[in-house]
């Protein structure tokens, strides 16, 4: 029985440290705030971190142990359209901040047609994206 509860707070210890990583990544990228300059409501930002912070808890919580969401059917392409926002202002926010964009260009000399270069990216991640879980079903 000590070997189990040993475990077990080893384990949670361990999963709080890593979920706690992930969210100081998300914010130390600037998707949070770079989402209330634009909306103009920084004087939220601790609200905005906050429900980031637990959006993940309760979405692991319901995802261990299958708490059904009353019209969950309904509630999911809402939640799979603001996931897909929020996943590609992360993942653009991380190109920027390594520069992913500015280097490419430089190192292919490409002058015209950048905004098509972003198109197409965003575009094949949709529909990639579309087709896994298209097929899952």
């Amino acid at each position: 029985m000590w070997v189990q509860i040993l475990l077990a707070v080893i384990g949670l210890s361990a999963g709080m440290v890593v979920a706690g990583g992930l969210f100081s990544f998300i914010s130390g990228l600037g998707v949070i705030s770079d989402f209330a300059d634009r909306t103009h409501t920084g004087e939220h930002i601790l609200l905005y971190e906050d429900s980031v912070a637990l959006g993940g808890i309760l979405g692991n919580m319901f995802f261990i142990y299958g708490i059904q969401i009353p019209y969950g059917a309904w509630l999911t392409p809402v939640f799979g359209l603001f996931g897909g926002i929020f996943v590609g202002c992360w993942s653009m926010a991380l190109a920027e901040i390594l520069n992913v964009f500015p280097i490419f260009v430089r190192r292919v000399k490409l002058l015209r047609g950048i905004q098509y270069l972003i198109l197409g990216v965003a575009l094949g991640k949709g529909i990639g994206a579309f087709i896994f879980f298209f097929n899952r079903f």
